[in-house]
């Protein structure tokens, strides 16, 4: 649970200084679109008071036919004309300007909270759901866009305006541009706070509501299999239905924030137009009566709700971001947990490992391996069998460092783990995990991700490199056409089978030449044969490497230099 929002403005600024920070990337952008803002409220403003004076001068003149003859229909004409033409495309470029600042300004936030979060291990994602983490990735950053689109646009433009329309109004009578203008600058000091309590709540409950969706949403698409088989898609629909409404029920909360906020900034422009209409009626400047140019004025207040508009929204949303901003600090800030040495050079050529006296647990009162001893020599074959939970996949998690030991060491060609840099670490091992992650792309880029650093055409160099390996793992039947690389395999490999989800993983493993092969329950699902296939595969393939294996099954365990049973965190039995 998120911590609740500050109500202080220190607290808040804090908050939010880091995103804030990063937005100076793109200040030259930002800028552009402030300055079209700007323009496109001048020229509006300017548009409306044109108008107004233009039509009063008209019927004025039109009153005589002398004044009717002298009167410059021609240049009132063409610059409403201008504005009109002006305000159309400063709105266009505006939105060009400031839509394309907040795109490259969330891809900025978005590889930034990735850069963040890589080096983070499994301990400090713990107790973190993927629907959760996703929420924070995705949608909390998406919020931040409220900062610049919402908040820091529209309040500094508005700002400014008030200043404009002070010059421009008191060129004809200090009085009325003060009175205005201090009514104006009234509500955008006073509105902003009203409506930020009016929405801090319910702000809060939405990005609640919102979260709890995504995440009861992501459980029943993932979990379609599970939820049919034990017939529980029902009882997980029916959560699903009250989360989404409840989110119903959240956002039309903050829509009538919203109605009511325009409403009231509606009555207060309608007020300031009823009391220019009263002092501009005596006189405008030495004019009295004022003549046209008391339309002018009524007209260019008429036209300050637009700028005006966009101020209590701002800040009734500012709850939520700070929040948004809350939860993505909340991983982005973590220090990681197992530290790599950056500076290392260390390479592993023959994958030996040697594990000594090894205590872990993922909590201090339940621990999982318990003085835990291994040794595996560079091209040994060692397969560590055991009932689901014993801390088989524990084991590889410490020798993978996902995790840290509590005591003890690992060391790999007689060097320590931790003295590895994360990248050469990665590449002294080979990893084929009980799942297999795919990805929503072509059969090429899957397999790809097992050569780090290719792109574009690199990753066609390969392609005959990338058949072979289908070939050998048993996948001729994806092979099919002129261009069967280019195949698309869907969100989560969703268009294949679960066998062949598991042979694109074999596949992967044999295009990475690492001394370490690491199999965790490689065949887990697969029937006898294809299990017997993908073993002789993977074995063949590890001939001249060292090669551990999890696994609670029996088959091809004839081929292993030792065998090592695994209960309750210690190994109890080995053979050779």
């Amino acid at each position: 649970m998120s911590q609740p929002v500050d109500a202080a403005p220190l607290s808040i600024f804090k908050v939010l200084r880091p995103f804030v920070a990063l937005f100076r990337r793109q200040w030259l952008m930002m800028l552009v679109g402030l300055l079209l803002t700007i323009t496109t409220l001048l020229t509006g403003i300017g548009l409306l008071s044109l108008s107004g004076w233009f039509l009063s001068a008209s019927a004025v003149a039109g009153l005589s036919v002398i004044t009717a003859q002298t009167f410059n229909y021609f240049t009132p004409a063409g610059g409403v004309r201008f504005f009109s033409i002006a305000r159309t495309a400063s709105r266009y470029g505006e939105r060009l300007a400031t839509h394309e600042a907040t795109f490259k300004l969330l891809t900025q936030l978005r590889v930034w909270a990735w850069n963040k979060l890589l080096p983070l291990s499994a301990a400090n994602l713990q107790g973190l759901r993927r629907g959760d983490l996703l929420n924070r990735l995705v949608a909390d950053i998406d919020t931040l866009d409220h900062l610049y689109l919402r908040l820091l646009t529209p309040m500094a433009a508005s700002l400014m305006m008030i200043g404009i329309l002070l010059a421009f109004l008191g060129w004809f009578d200090n009085h009325l541009a003060l009175s205005l203008c201090a009514l104006l600058l009234a509500a955008w000091f006073i509105l902003p706070l009203v409506f930020y309590y009016l929405g801090k709540a319910p702000g809060q409950v939405l990005m609640q509501a919102q979260r709890q969706y995504r995440i009861e949403l992501l459980d029943v698409i993932q979990g379609q299999a599970e939820l049919s088989i034990f017939g529980a898609n029902k009882r997980y629909l029916a959560k699903l239905g009250q989360a989404q409404q409840s989110l119903f029920n959240q956002q039309t909360t903050m829509a009538n924030i919203t109605g009511l906020s325009q409403a009231l900034l509606i009555v207060i422009n309608g007020s300031a137009v009823v009391l220019m209409l009263y002092f501009a009626g005596q006189g405008v400047g030495d004019l009295s009566p004022p003549g046209p140019l008391m339309a002018l004025m009524v007209f260019a207040t008429m036209a300050s709700l637009e700028m005006m508009m966009p101020i209590a929204g701002a800040f009734q949303h500012l709850s939520s971001t700070v929040l948004a901003a809350r939860r993505v600090t909340e991983i982005t800030e973590q220090t990681p947990s197992v530290v790599f040495n950056p500076h290392s050079h260390l390479q592993a050529k023959h994958g030996a490992l040697q594990i000594r006296d090894i205590h872990f647990g993922y909590h201090s009162h339940s621990p999982v391996l318990q003085g835990l001893d291994l040794t595996i020599k560079a091209g040994d074959k060692v397969a560590v069998l055991g009932p689901t939970g014993c801390g088989k996949s524990s084991l590889l998690g410490l020798i993978t460092r996902d995790w840290a030991a509590q005591q003890g060491s690992i060391t790999l060609d007689g060097h320590p783990i931790s003295d590895y840099s994360d990248a050469n670490l990665r590449a002294a091992m080979t990893v084929v995990s009980q799942r297999i992650y795919l990805f929503s792309g072509t059969l090429r880029d899957n397999l790809a991700l097992a050569l780090p650093y290719l792109q574009g055409e690199a990753k066609k160099a390969h392609d005959q490199r990338f058949i072979e390996v289908l070939d050998k793992v048993g996948l001729q039947t994806l092979l099919q056409g002129d261009q069967p690389l280019d195949c698309w395999i869907g969100d989560g490999g969703r268009q294949l089978s679960g066998g062949e989800q598991r042979r694109i993983g074999v596949a992967r493993a044999l295009l990475r030449d690492a001394p370490l092969l690491l199999l965790d329950e490689p065949t887990e699902g697969l029937d006898k044969r294809t299990e017997r296939e993908i073993l002789k595969v993977l074995l063949d393939f590890a001939q001249h490497k060292t090669l551990l294996m999890i696994s609670h099954r029996l088959t091809a365990l004839d081929q292993m230099d030792a065998v090592y049973l695994f209960q309750q965190g210690r190994l109890i039995q080995q053979s050779h």
